[in-house]
């Protein structure tokens, strides 16, 4: 097959992949509940945030916040099997249109055929943020220019989007001594991170980047790296309903969205996701994950990790870089301001 032909050929494959996720979604809209749609009250151009959650609790009321500061207009959230008050807490935010279902997240392709469905129906033609209840958004410059702000200039110099790298924040002594209270500052307790090494390539044929390292590949995948977790993602989009996410965030079709970003040490603008997954709850969570087994396609292959993390470990050690802010991780090359200065 000639270089031409394999191009056509791999983009049909790819329309039709894309074609088939849409249609996942369109089927799955049933297992959803409405239990609060607020949506009427989305104003036009509105920025928007989409989330997942089970038992987030004591992660969203910083979580809300954070967003809401930086200029999210609207939150819509899927409660997946709560039982620790994180649906009735979202059901009281007015800013918050919220859905529940007692379906497999696993089945659901992690929950992205909900958002991909609440994405359709109220995200096209928004800039939409598409995060976990542990991820916080930062970008350059985000403590003093708003996310309208940034916004503005993607449309001015015609981007779809903003990659970022998910960066692990961890406590200096063991993972449960991090006690957290909700609606504190979790990078209080989370104040460390791994600055490097991260390694990077590109997939074929979604043309999607696959970014390891950090934390996670250094303590629990350092016997098989190849099975650490991937760190990139682009959690922010100017949503079109003909887009679909793949892979969580971390890939997307049509396969140029997938060109937003190119990891670490590149100089387009970025931003970075701080990860808040190590907070004391993660210690208890990790048996009750290890049973549910809905976070892998391939659970058994992670016993291991969830038994580490069970145990209760210290993951800081002396190269552990102590968060400052953002223009430290743009010195480290791990956020970049590219052409917005």
């Amino acid at each position: 097959m000639t270089g031409v032909l394999h191009r056509a050929w791999v983009a049909y494959r790819m329309r039709w992949k894309r074609r088939r996720l849409l249609f996942r979604a369109f089927r799955k809209r049933g297992e959803l509940e409405q239990l609060h749609d607020r949506s009427g009250a989305i104003e036009p151009g509105a920025i928007l945030c989409f989330s997942t959650v089970r038992n987030e609790r004591v992660r969203l009321p910083f979580f809300l916040d954070h967003h809401r500061k930086l200029g999210v207009g609207h939150f819509l959230f899927v409660a997946n099997n709560c039982d620790d008050g994180t649906t009735e807490y979202l059901a009281d935010q007015p800013d918050v249109s919220l859905w529940q279902t007692k379906t497999s997240y696993k089945a659901s392709r992690f929950g992205l055929d909900w958002l991909t469905w609440l994405q359709i129906r109220h995200g096209h033609g928004h800039w939409c943020l598409t995060l976990d209840a542990d991820e916080i958004f930062i970008y350059p410059h985000w403590n003093t220019r708003p996310l309208r702000a940034l916004t503005d200039h993607l449309d001015q110099t015609g981007k779809a989007g903003l990659g970022a790298l998910m960066m692990d924040m961890y406590p200096k002594g063991p993972l449960a001594d991090a006690v957290y209270t909700a609606g504190a500052d979790p990078f209080e307790a989370l104040a460390w991170f791994d600055a490097g090494p991260f390694f990077k390539q590109r997939q074929q044929p979604l043309d999607n980047l696959w970014v390891q390292g950090g934390v996670r590949r250094r303590v629990f995948f350092q016997d098989d790296p190849r099975r650490a977790p991937t760190l990139n993602k682009i959690p922010l989009m100017k949503w079109d309903r003909r887009f679909v996410y793949v892979n969580s965030t971390h890939s997307a079709l049509p396969p140029r969205l997938n060109r937003l970003y190119d990891g670490p040490a590149a100089t387009e603008l970025s931003g970075v996701l701080l990860h808040t997954k190590f907070l004391d709850i993660v210690v208890e969570r990790s048996r009750e994950e290890k049973e549910r087994g809905e976070h892998f396609a391939n659970g058994a292959l992670f016993t291991d990790y969830y038994d580490d993390l069970a145990a209760n470990p210290t993951l800081w050690n002396s190269h552990s870089a102590r968060y400052e802010g953002w223009q430290q991780l743009e010195a480290m090359g791990l956020m970049s301001r590219g052409d917005w200065t």
